[in-house]
């Protein structure tokens, strides 16, 4: 997908030439004493009529389109609701732009501008609303048509202009719309990688997907073959990708970006099996299609990385992916088997359908080499986190209060929020074996929290988060800003963590 191109420009709204203008409103708030006013005279009252019979009333996903018959120079006008002034959040602002693009994509529109709204969300800055326009209309732009014969032929929407009425916010705007540009291009990268299918987004294809992020300034990358983690001894991601004729891979990507080199990097380590077929423990036939997305964690941990990189933030940063296909071949991994994991620590497999925190357990041990200022996680790991959580809120589990509560702003601020779970030491109970150290399931019962603790045997002293984005990963419908499918909802939290990191 070509990514949209957006800038912020002076100006006012009854004088700008272009194809669609777009102005966002509150719901009964009426028309905004400025840009609103502004253009109801020049139309002859006629947006002040719209809102008089209630044909538009500024309500959450309100959109009305209006013709200008060239009273102005703008050729449409695009009005938006953002809903109750009270509730009024950065996610409203990206909601709405995310209609607004579709919008304008449907009247074959090449270009927009969008006015900087009059209302603005409490405590947020000019930055923060470039960031999120950029966002909205970036991502609710997005469309996968690479393997479509019949793909809409329309014409994609390729620029957006951000217009406020005052000189001196072009210099916070701009730098809002570059973080944007960043966040959005990486959740665009990580709904790609998900949607590809998993014969062609196979471990070797993650690896040369790797090796072209390690082209960004400042990035460098080792993987780590079967033979040398075989060495390592990484007997858990091993016993996962036994099944498999594709090849394990084991990705390292380093960041140096703060002014001191030795500074303690902040580490991300993502889950990144190509297909789930859940092994030997074979899942069942409906919606395995969307394992193709197992790979999630990892998708946006390498996205993450390219994005750190193009941003410059100034830290050091490390994004670890344990790859692998789980596949039920005549080598795989048996129910009873014991694996030996990177850390000494032994594992009872009682279900090879619980091989992400196996990967993962490798993944972390590895991780703690570089002792970590900060050691996240992010995996689809659990069915039990879409039961508990549904599909708005990300799982996380962690050993750092100060750390858990800057996820949980970043959360906020991207509009992908979490939602902390206990790791409480007492749910181990469930996962002691009679033959290992301990086993890879603890039961039915806090199967989110189980999973948790489990990882937390291979995080040393290190603070840690984990996030299970098993709920929020994939979408059964398309949403404002969110399509159906891969949805890479947790990628711009990663990044905007490390963006308020470095401020």
């Amino acid at each position: 997908m070509n990514i949209m191109r957006v800038d912020a420009k002076h100006g006012r709204v009854d004088t700008v030439a272009t194809d669609a203008l777009v102005l966002m409103f509150c719901e009964g708030e009426g028309l905004p004493k400025d840009d609103g006013a502004i253009l109801d005279a020049a139309l002859g009252g006629a947006l002040r009529e719209l809102v008089h019979t209630k044909e538009f009333d500024g309500k959450a996903g309100e959109v009305v389109l209006f013709h200008t018959h060239r009273k102005i120079p703008a050729k449409r006008l695009i009005l938006v609701g953002l809903g109750k002034k009270r509730e009024l959040g950065l996610d409203q602002i990206r909601q709405a732009l995310g209609y607004a693009v579709k919008r304008v994509r449907q009247t074959r529109s090449g270009a927009f501008t969008v006015a900087l709204p009059s209302s603005i969300p409490q405590g947020a800055s000019l930055v923060d609303m470039g960031q999120t326009m950029t966002e909205g209309a970036i991502l609710g732009s997005y469309q996968f048509t690479t393997y479509r014969s019949d793909a809409p032929t329309g014409r994609d929407v390729t620029a957006m202009t951000v217009l406020t009425p005052q000189k001196d916010h072009l210099r916070q705007l701009s730098e809002g719309i570059r973080r944007g540009m960043a966040t959005a291009e990486a959740t665009v990268f990580v709904r790609d990688l998900c949607n590809h299918p998993s014969n062609v987004m196979t471990p070797t294809r993650i690896a040369s997907e790797a090796k072209i992020v390690a082209k960004e300034a400042g990035v460098q990358l080792k993987i780590l073959e079967q033979k040398e983690m075989e060495k390592l001894g990484m007997g858990a991601l091993l016993g996962v990708a036994k099944g498999s004729h594709e090849p394990p891979k084991f990705i390292i990507l380093q960041y140096h970006g703060a002014k001191n080199k030795n500074d303690r990097p902040v580490v991300l380590v993502g889950k990144t099996i190509t297909f789930d077929t859940g092994g030997i423990s074979l899942k069942p036939a409906e919606n395995m299609e969307q394992m193709k997305a197992d790979m999630t964690g990892g998708a946006e941990v390498l996205a993450t990385m390219r994005a750190a990189a193009r941003l410059k933030l100034p830290l050091n940063l490390i994004s670890i992916l344990p790859v692998a296909e789980n596949m039920p071949g005549g080598r795989a991994m048996r129910p009873g088997d014991v694996v030996t994991t990177l850390s000494g620590k032994t594992v009872e497999v009682q279900n090879t359908d619980a091989e992400g925190r196996l990967i993962l357990a490798d993944g972390l041990a590895y991780a703690t080499r570089f002792k970590p200022a900060a050691l996240i996680d992010i995996a689809t790991l659990t069915g039990a986190c879409v039961v508990a959580l549904g599909q708005f809120a990300i799982g996380m589990f962690g050993t750092d209060a100060a750390l858990k509560g800057t996820i949980r702003d970043a959360g906020l601020r991207a509009g992908e929020r979490v939602w902390e779970m206990p790791l409480w030491e007492e749910y181990f109970e469930q996962l002691r074996s009679d033959v290992a150290d301990m086993r890879n399931i603890g039961g039915r019962g806090g199967g989110m929290i189980t999973a948790a603790l489990f990882l937390s045997k291979f995080v040393g002293d290190a603070p840690w988060i984990h996030l299970d984005i098993a709920s929020t990963d994939w979408s059964e419908r398309e949403r404002a800003y969110i399509p159906k499918g891969p949805t890479g909802i947790g990628t711009r939290l990663l990044i905007q963590f490390l963006i308020n990191r470095s401020l």
